[in-house]
């Protein structure tokens, strides 16, 4: 019903800068929410970034004051600066059609409460 596709990884050194993107198509109307997500090897997924409709953004302790999440009418980004090597991951785009991870406070970090994904894009950060 949505797909999306992510796009603009690649590698950097340390305290470079990258712009992901995420295109979505199908139906994305009634999507609530849509966040990027990140896993590194031999962890668990984390929240990166969410964002809702009106533009409220949230972001993890992590990546507050070098990452910002944004979005036009097709598309959703995320703007990397200042990258460490703690940031290599794969990096996921997602999107929550049912207003799981939805609030008058903004989009949730919870992966578990999108339903749509993208494959992903890799992002190594070397020193």
């Amino acid at each position: 019903q949505v797909q999306l596709v992510e796009s603009g990884g690649g590698s950097v050194q340390s305290g470079g800068s990258l712009r992901l993107s995420c295109a979505a198509s199908g139906y994305t109307y009634s999507t609530y929410c849509m966040g990027w997500f990140r896993q590194a090897p031999g962890k668990e997924r984390e929240g990166v970034a969410t964002i809702d409709s009106e533009g409220s953004t949230s972001y993890a302790d992590s990546v507050k004051g070098r990452f910002t999440i944004s979005q036009d009418s097709a598309k959703m980004y995320l703007q990397m600066n200042s990258l460490k090597s703690e940031d290599t991951a794969m990096y996921y785009c997602a999107a929550d059609s049912l207003g799981d991870a939805y609030s008058s406070g903004g989009c949730g970090l919870r992966g578990y409460e999108y339903d749509y994904w993208g494959q992903g894009t890799q992002v190594t950060v070397s020193s």
